[in-house]
């Protein structure tokens, strides 16, 4: 009886053993991966061909890829879109143009409405 429980528990432990070792997700290094480290934007919502583009203070024009149905109704309203931003693959997809592949892209996570008019085009 106690070889038994003796195997038994041994089975139990490597078991939980094993599982905790596929459990852990790989921790990686941020610097793996600087382009997905989440970001917020603040600027001017605007829409052209279909193509939603967020243009900041400074006049940099960023276009925003994701699930962009939440957009439409803060057309021509600042807003911050939280996401995250790269340049490398902002030509992939469907027939993008030259210009766009040029063109920063947020990946968009979260949308903020701060206001009906756009700060820039006040200046």
């Amino acid at each position: 009886m106690t070889k038994i429980l003796m195997l038994a528990f041994s089975l139990l432990i490597s078991g939980a053993w094993i599982q905790a070792q596929d459990a852990a997700p790989p921790a990686g290094n941020p610097s793996d991966h600087p382009t997905e480290r989440t970001s917020v934007f603040k600027g001017c919502l605007q829409v052209s061909t279909g193509i939603f583009t967020l243009t900041d203070d400074s006049g940099m024009t960023y276009q925003i890829q994701g699930d962009t149905s939440k957009l439409r109704e803060h057309l021509g309203h600042e807003v911050q879109i939280t996401g995250t931003a790269s340049t490398s693959d902002a030509s992939q997809g469907s027939g993008a143009s030259t210009n766009s592949s040029q063109q920063p892209t947020i990946h968009l996570r979260a949308v903020k409405h701060l206001s009906k008019t756009c700060e820039s085009a006040k200046n």
